[in-house]
Order: C-alpha cells, then sequence, then structure tokens
C-alpha cells in the first residue's frame, strides 16, 4: 500500500506552509483554527479591523479585497502556499493571474471562485451548460429590463444581486406594485454594487437543504474523490439562514438525484475542498439552486453531528489529507442576533444556556453588531431532529446580548 506524501511546515519559520484567507467571518474563523491544528501559518484578510478570524490567524490585514492593486501587494507580501476567498468582495480577476502564473494555488480554483461569486456566472454554468434543472430565471441591468423580467418570470417571484450573501438586497415579489421598490432594495444590498440583478420563479418544494459535498485525494491514489455529509435541512429568513438540521429526511430517489446535481457541478468547478450546493427538494424531484466554494452557514450544525465538522474537512481537503463525512449525531443549529445596532456589545445567561450536556454555543467575536447581524450560533444533539431543532432554538434564546 502506498501513500501520497504531505508536507506541512512549522508556523512562522522558513518552513512554513502559508495560508491566505481572504475573507475573515464566522466561517473563515473555524476554518483558521482546523488548519492551525494541522501546523499550518494563517494569514487572515478583510475590510474591517477584528474580524472573528483575525482574532486566531497568525497576521491581519485590513484592506479593500475589491481592490486588484491592493489584494495584489497583499499576495506579494505574504507569498502563501494557497488563497481561501471566504467572500464575495474580491477582485477575482487578481486570483486568475496568480494561478496562470503559478504564485499560490487558489482554492478549490480560480475559475470556481470566478463563476461562483456571481449568480450569473454559476447559474449559466448549472442551467446552460451542465443542463442541470433550476427554476427558471431572466436577468436585469436596468429598472426597465427589470420590470420586464418580472412579468416575465410572473409573480411571486424571488429577485436577488447577482453579487451578495446573507439575503443582502434579496426580496420576494408579490405582485407589479413591489416591482421598483425591490429594484431600490437590490442595488443596495449586494456585495459590489454591479446594478445587476437575478429574476428567479418561485418553485413548489417540500424543504431545501445543503449537501455538503468534499472533494479530497485519495490517500493512495492521490486521485480526487468525491464525498457527501449527511444532508442539512434549514430555515431561511428573507434568504438568510435561521436554523439548520442534520439528517434531512428525503426519499432515496431525491438523495440519489441531489448528489448526482452536486457532483456534476462541484466536477465543474474542479479543485479540492469542500462545497456547500443548495438544492429545493419536492418528494422524488431535486432542483439547483446555488453553490459556494467553501463551508457553508448552514453546515454550523456539523460542530455536533459529525466526526469532522465542515471546517476540519476543508482543511484537510485543500491540504490533500484524508477526509472523514461521518455524522455521529442527530444535531441542529440556530442563529443568535445580535438584535441592537451597536458595538461593544456583552453576552450573558451562558450559564443557562450550556446547563444541558447536549449543547454548545460559538460566540463569533464581532466587533459591532447589527440587529440581524449573526453573533453567535448555538447547536444542539437530541434522539430526533425535532428534540435537536427544539433544544438548540431554546439554546439561543437563553442568551441575552447588553450594549454597554
Amino acid at each position: 500500500m502506498i501513500y501520497m506524501s504531505v508536507t506541512i511546515g512549522t508556523p512562522l519559520q522558513a518552513s512554513a506552509f502559508k495560508v491566505l484567507l481572504l475573507g475573515s467571518g464566522e466561517l473563515g474563523k473555524e476554518v483558521v483554527i482546523s488548519l492551525q491544528r494541522l501546523g499550518v501559518e494563517v494569514h487572515a484578510a478583510d475590510r474591517y479591523d477584528h474580524a472573528p478570524a483575525m482574532q486566531v490567524a497568525h497576521y491581519s490585514y485590513t484592506l479593500n479585497m475589491a481592490d486588484a492593486e491592493e489584494l495584489k501587494q497583499l499576495i506579494q507580501h505574504v507569498k502563501p502556499n494557497l488563497i481561501i476567498p471566504e467572500i464575495e468582495a474580491i477582485a477575482t480577476q487578481v486570483l486568475v493571474e496568480i494561478e496562470q502564473q503559478n504564485i499560490a494555488t487558489v482554492i478549490p480554483s480560480a475559475k470556481a471562485v470566478n463563476l461562483t461569486m456571481n449568480r450569473e456566472g454559476i447559474r449559466r454554468l448549472a442551467a446552460e451548460e451542465l443542463g442541470l434543472p433550476t427554476s427558471a430565471y431572466r436577468f436585469a441591468d436596468s429598472i426597465e429590463s427589470f420590470r420586464a423580467a418580472c412579468d416575465d418570470i410572473g409573480y411571486p417571484n424571488f429577485v436577488k444581486p447577482v453579487m451578495s450573501s446573507s439575503g443582502k438586497g434579496q426580496s420576494r415579489i408579490k405582485s407589479f406594485d413591489e416591482v421598483d421598490a425591490a429594484w431600490e432594495y437590490a442595488q443596495t444590498g449586494g456585495r459590489v454594487n454591479q446594478g445587476k440583478v437575478i429574476v428567479e420563479s418561485q418553485i413548489d418544494f417540500d424543504f431545501e437543504i445543503t449537501l455538503l459535498t468534499v472533494r479530497a485525494k485519495n490517500a493512495e491514489t492521490g486521485e480526487i474523490e468525491t464525498q457527501y455529509c449527511d444532508p442539512i435541512g434549514h430555515r431561511q429568513d428573507a434568504g438568510d439562514y435561521v436554523e439548520s438540521w442534520q439528517p434531512q429526511t428525503m426519499t432515496p430517489a431525491a438523495l440519489e438525484e441531489s448528489k448526482r446535481i452536486a457532483h456534476k457541478v462541484t466536477a465543474a468547478l474542479g479543485g479540492c475542498g469542500i462545497f456547500g450546493v443548495e438544492l429545493f427538494v419536492k418528494g422524488d424531484k431535486v432542483w439547483f439552486s446555488e453553490v459556494s466554494p467553501r463551508p457553508h452557514d448552514t453546515g454550523l450544525v456539523t460542530l455536533a453531528s459529525q466526526f469532522q465538522s465542515e471546517f476540519e474537512l476543508h482543511a484537510r481537503a485543500i491540504l490533500g489529507l484524508p477526509v472523514n463525512t461521518t455524522r455521529h449525531s442527530v444535531a441542529a443549529s440556530a442563529v443568535i442576533y445580535a438584535g441592537v445596532d451597536d458595538s461593544n456589545l456583552s453576552f450573558s445567561g451562558l450559564n443557562l444556556a450550556l446547563s444541558n450536556p447536549d449543547t454548545d454555543l460559538r460566540l463569533f467575536g464581532k466587533p459591532e453588531g447589527f440587529k440581524r447581524r449573526r453573533m453567535g450560533v448555538a447547536t444542539a444533539r437530541a434522539e430526533t431532529t425535532d428534540q435537536a431543532r427544539e433544544l438548540a432554538l431554546e439554546t439561543a434564546s437563553q442568551v441575552s446580548v447588553q450594549q454597554n
């Protein structure tokens, strides 16, 4: 039996294996911790100081990552082995150039980052090139073309900026009277204001899932193989994840179709790492929605449910190490919101929240809160998903956020 060799140096030494994280939110923070456990030197960047991942990285940098020159200078300074984009507001063309010049490896690939940071790119790949089932859609870049797209798709429909996350700029339009207001909201909610939106028809589905899909190298052959975590069910509010649970019960045919779709889209994107593939499910039918080439917010539940969380899976996969997607528990997660627009916040009720041995918390350490900003997450394990969801929501509700 022959195993492929992977070598990692020592952080802060000449031999260090360096990773540059572009975007330092709560998901990036968990990735940093997982990488550091494997001896990786981590450099974290974001648009504001003291972002969550910065607090645990070896080095941190504050810059406008959508500025091509600033981003180039940072990469030249750090000289990373790997670059991990975590947010949409990045000058992705710089990453394409970096990869073409063999300066660093972009995770999972520059092509994947370029396509998935923009809803137009990934939707055209999935629907038009790969032939995957999706909702009906149109793109619009002016108020006139937007009105026409909404009429063409019909009502109700959904509108999203082509570049946004966490539900920002998204809305559901029930009639033509709401079209102009939805356009204005979409223009203010995008990560990078490109003025373009996608209008999607409403699909009649039973539930939506995230199928965490891992592309990792086989330890013996070095060939990239695809593995899947058990499906994660989730509930959203205005496009933003509120709670998630694992596993989501579904028919064997729907699960098989979900894996087929996930495999097809992730293979087309290429590279190694974890992909959060979002899907709509009704009976045995499955529609592709979106894909993130990195850990997914709904996957926070894996901190409680799996032997290796989505963050550990991502770290291992991008380093060329073996992965294990096995689940050991039924679990759920629930978001803790700031509830206020303020900084220097305090959190209480933690002793009560953690009094049940099957619960846990992650407080993200964000320096500033907004009413609907995620400041933490509660996780819970139980015999059934319903019980786990109830316990996770109760745990989250016991954490109180105070202004100082």
